[in-house]
């Protein structure tokens, strides 16, 4: 069984040691879903929700907390990011798709940041739009890919 990293000898939670960890460019790119009814999607392409430019205001947010997610996870580590991009995709009139692609390098990689992006782009659009569509459902987060690190490459595996 692998050494859980986070774990000190006490049996109690640390942040891992990474000083001894060579910098290489790691990337990540994660996604999330909102459901939501098709007026809501309308309203949002039409720029018909009283609160603004719901997709602007996502994709800030969403670079932002790439930028705080050290903040907001107790023991990721604060990781300076070359970039952070936050895409939109629409699937049929009922699906919103956030797409997050975070860049660093460093010592440690960028998954959690690019984790934490589309989730908070998500609530962002959540908040903008629950005036209108309570029953909105954030759904599906995931990391999709990653390179860069010890570790290596990751693709995710589309589900048929």
């Amino acid at each position: 069984m692998e050494k859980l990293t986070h774990i000190n000898e006490q049996g109690r939670a640390r942040m891992v040691d990474v000083s001894g960890k060579p910098v290489t460019r790691r990337t990540a790119v994660a996604r999330s879903r909102i459901r939501m009814k098709r007026e809501t999607m309308e309203r949002i392409r039409q720029g018909k929700v009283s609160k603004g430019d719901v997709l602007a205001v996502a994709q800030v947010a969403g670079i932002m907390a790439a930028k705080k997610t050290a903040d907001l996870i107790p023991m990721c580590h604060p990781v300076p990011l070359k970039s952070a991009d936050i895409r939109f995709y629409e699937e049929g009139d009922e699906v919103l798709v956030v797409e997050a692609e975070v860049k660093t390098d460093n010592v440690t990689g960028v998954e959690m940041e690019a984790l934490t992006a589309v989730s908070i782009a998500a609530l962002t659009v959540y908040d903008m739009c629950k005036a209108i569509d309570r029953e909105m459902v954030v759904t599906d987060t995931c990391l999709l890919s990653k390179t860069g690190g010890k570790s290596g490459d990751y693709v995710r595996r589309e589900e048929k």
